[in-house]
């Protein structure tokens, strides 16, 4: 798949019958390079500027692309072509699930006949038509990987957009997107030509929050929100925060995203006193030290129980096409507010 962050395809081979039994094999990265990034990044304005998906030359550009890079990225892993199976979730265009659309850019039937293989792809289509978000769709797998952890537990990813899986002692789960993640704060960075993000959080560790900027990030109707829901990479902006000193915006920026995740800590049926976090966001040890000191939980990267942060949301698609071919659900009520547990995706035979 390809993240919200649109900085690379991530791939991994997994053994799976869809349930508890998960081992990885190999994982791959296949970074986009800067025209690559460009294309989509057009290609989702675009997107983000119609009523509905529809035809578009622009979108069809950054597709073939996206397609093509996908491809190059299995064939990258090692052992690939053992592979029986692809789940493929290209990247996030736009997501609306108020106007009840939500549009993928990947190409399932062309992927493939190039890698020979069936192709279960198209994953939030179904949700969507059963009343659902849309999004997020990793939760399932979430659980299913913390099956042998102590619980409760939260595992928090912190791709271009942030969303929660709260997982309770006596077995009651669900997830939501908790806010903005990587996103404005990649943006920001870029906006001052210091780079594509916050590497290691450097910027944002030099900085100082802005407890007057923050508390007008944190005044957005969206956190007044309840139950299942899930955001649009752009549904928040920059605006707050310009006119901040570099360093200061990114700190305020790396604060929200904490502070958005604490709210929805707060809102939980059950206490989280450990979080797992995973994606790109992990990586940020500014963001790191904000969650703890909001959450008060013991916050940790999702490699403290040996996972493998990099490639865990592609993994998932392998466990969700996996679970599509079995008519297993890939979203439940508890994750994005579907009417009925609903089997993800569609196939494109080899």
């Amino acid at each position: 798949m390809c993240g919200t962050s649109a900085d690379a395809v991530d791939a991994a081979l997994l053994e799976s019958d869809g349930e508890a039994e998960i081992r990885l094999v190999s994982s791959a990265e296949r970074p986009l390079l800067s025209h690559e990034r460009d294309l989509l990044r057009a290609a989702a304005a675009r997107a983000r500027a119609m009523p509905a998906p529809g035809p578009d030359p622009l979108v069809a550009e950054a597709e073939a692309m996206l397609t093509r890079a996908h491809a190059e990225a299995v064939e990258m892993l090692a052992g690939w072509q053992a592979a029986e199976l692809v789940g493929f979730h290209g990247a996030t265009l736009a997501h609306r699930p108020d106007c009840g659309w939500t549009w993928q850019a990947g190409d399932g039937p062309a992927l493939a006949r190039c890698l020979g293989r069936p192709v279960v792809y198209d994953f939030r289509r179904a949700d969507m038509e059963a009343g659902g978000e849309g999004a997020p769709l990793a939760p399932g797998f979430h659980r299913a990987l913390a099956a042998p952890l102590a619980r409760p537990l939260g595992i928090l990813n912190i791709g271009g957009v942030a969303n929660l899986t709260w997982l309770s002692a006596e077995g009651a789960w669900g997830a939501f997107d908790t806010g903005p993640g990587n996103a404005l704060l990649d943006d920001w960075v870029q906006a001052h030509g210091l780079g594509t993000h916050d590497r290691d959080g450097a910027l944002a560790s030099a900085g100082r929050v802005r407890a007057d900027v923050l508390a007008c990030l944190l005044d957005n109707p969206w956190f007044d929100r309840s139950g299942p829901r899930s955001l649009d990479r752009d549904d928040f902006g920059l605006g707050a925060v310009r006119g901040l000193a570099p360093e200061d915006g990114a700190a305020t920026l790396a604060a929200f995203v904490a502070e958005a995740v604490a709210i929805a800590l707060r809102s939980l049926p059950t206490n989280l006193p450990r979080l797992l976090v995973c994606g790109g966001g992990r990586r940020n040890p500014a963001i790191l030290a904000e969650l703890a000191r909001r959450t008060g939980a013991e916050v940790l990267p999702c490699e403290a129980v040996g996972w493998d942060g990099d490639s865990l949301e592609a993994q998932a698609f392998g466990w969700l096409a996996v679970r599509h071919v079995r008519g297993l659900p890939g979203s439940w009520p508890e994750t994005t507010g579907c009417r009925a547990p609903v089997v993800a995706g569609r196939l494109a035979p080899a």
